[in-house]
Parts: structure tokens; sequence; C-alpha cells
């Protein structure tokens, strides 16, 4: 009988699975996919890997929180005003600006208040860090590299012109390879799953209610069918859908965000003219 230490590791099983160099990410990806089917990794691991390899495919403008969205703070409002927000809005960072949104001057760590709050002098200005510019187009994984090594957790996000676009954090970098993060930006509130961003287009939670989606869109989606929007959209395909991928269904033009190999988490939406949509039929 052998001995536990006799037993091939899980390094070596992979190995002996990845034995042959694959020919390109798809055959790596159903190979990983075999060897989690073979119970040689498990269906977390499997998740995180995808999401790893998805991850460095995508560029920040896919994951940043819309300038629409972002919560600041104003130079200009009295520090009482400011502790107020903070404790409201229950963020950990917030972009400090001046005259608007595009006049980001630095980076509020909500735990610099505990200084007012002690009933220190309290100096807002003084007390920011350095704003870290990214444009929309910058890779995540390089991004996750350098916040790593400079330990920065938020990045302003500009655009071609120089504007502000939104802000990314290191959190929505990682949501995309280990899946959902319960933190201050998760919208878990029914009138917070379905926000418009500034394209006119609509980000849906994939755990919205047909009901709720119906009520929003004017839809007539069958509950008996699936529970969620994200589920219906599965029903539809008959499978899972990939990141980005894109169905029409009713005069929307729906697309996958973000979604692993288990379920899918955030749809983009816009409406689209019933000529526009049987032209897509058609195609």
């Amino acid at each position: 009988m052998d001995s536990p230490s006799d037993k091939p590791s899980l390094l070596e099983r992979l190995s002996a699975l990845l034995s042959r160099e694959p020919e390109d990410r798809d055959d790596l990806l159903a190979r990983l996919r075999s060897a989690c089917d073979r119970n040689l990794i498990d269906a977390d691991a499997l998740s995180i890997i995808e999401g790893a390899l998805q991850m460095s495919d995508m560029q920040v403008r896919e994951v940043m929180i819309p300038r629409a969205q972002m919560d600041v703070v104003h130079l200009d409002d009295p520090v009482e005003k400011t502790a107020d927000f903070v404790v409201e809005t229950a963020h950990s960072r917030f972009p400090a600006v001046g005259e608007n949104k595009d006049d980001v001057v630095g980076i509020l760590l909500a735990k610099d208040l505990l200084r007012y709050y002690s009933g220190r002098e309290f100096d807002l200005r003084g007390m920011l860090r350095p704003a870290v510019f990214v444009p929309e187009s910058k890779r995540l994984n390089v991004l996750l590299r350098e916040f790593r090594v400079s330990r920065n957790h938020m990045a302003i996000v500009v655009d071609e012109y120089g504007g502000v676009s939104g802000v990314v954090t290191i959190e929505d970098i990682l949501e995309q390879i280990v899946g959902d993060i319960e933190d201050e930006y998760d919208f878990d509130e029914v009138a917070d799953s379905i926000r418009l961003d500034q394209s006119g287009r609509y980000r849906v939670k994939a755990t919205t209610e047909i009901e709720d989606f119906n009520h929003a869109f004017e839809t007539s989606f069958s509950e008996e069918e699936a529970d969620t929007i994200g589920g219906h959209v599965i029903r539809h395909l008959g499978r899972l859908p990939k990141r980005g991928e894109i169905v029409e269904l009713d005069n929307l033009r729906i697309q996958v965000m973000r979604a692993d190999s288990r379920r899918v988490y955030t749809l983009l939406i816009e409406r689209v003219a019933p000529a526009e949509a049987d032209t897509a039929d058609e195609n």
C-alpha cells in the first residue's frame, strides 16, 4: 500500500496533465477544465485561473466606477460637512476635488479623519495623499502590478482629453479574479441594482429579480422560467455566457460585462430600435 508521501502532489498531477505545451489559451483552458472534471483542481481554483486570464485582457474602462457615481469630498466644504459625508457613504478612500470632478487634488483616507474626531487641529488639504492618474486604456494586469509595488489602492481614470472619467480601486481588479467582494461600492439595494452610466447604457447586477427588471425596462420576461435577469440570459443561451458575449432580447442589447465559469455577475444593457434588432437577428 502506498504511503501518503508516495501519492503525487497537485503540482505533479497538473504537470502530467500539461506535459505537452498548450497550443493557445483556449487549449490551456480546455485542459484546466478537464482537470477540474477529473477533480485535479476544484471549481474555485479553476474560476480564479480563468478570472486571472480574463483580467489580463481587460482595460481599466471596463471595471472603473464611472464619474457620475464617484463620491468625492470638496476642499471648500467645512470639515464638519466632509466628516458627515464620509460617515454617511462609508468608503475608505475619497478623491478630493477643487472646483469640479476634473480638479482632483488628492486622495483622502477616511481613517485620517480620526484626527478631527479626536479634537485635534485638522487641515484637509494637508492630510491628502497624492492622487495617481491612469488612462482608460491601461491594462488591468499592469495596474494591479503597479498597485502592489506602490501599495496604492485607488487611481483616478482619465480620458484621452485629460478629463476625469472615473475611479478604479484594487478591489475592482481583484473582483475580476475572485468574484464579488463585499465592499463600499457594491450596490445591494433594488434601487441601485440598475444604474445608468454616462454612455446612456445601464449596468445591471445579474441577480436583479425578473419582476424588478421587467418594471424598469417595460419587458415581460417570465418569472416562472428564471428568478433573475442573469438566469434568464443563461436560460436563453442554454449555457453560461462568456464575458463580452451579447444577446438581443425584446429590443434590448444585453452584453455580459462580468462572468466566470460558475455564474454571471454584471450586464450592460442598452435599448435598440426594433429595426436594428431585426437586422442583428438576421446577421
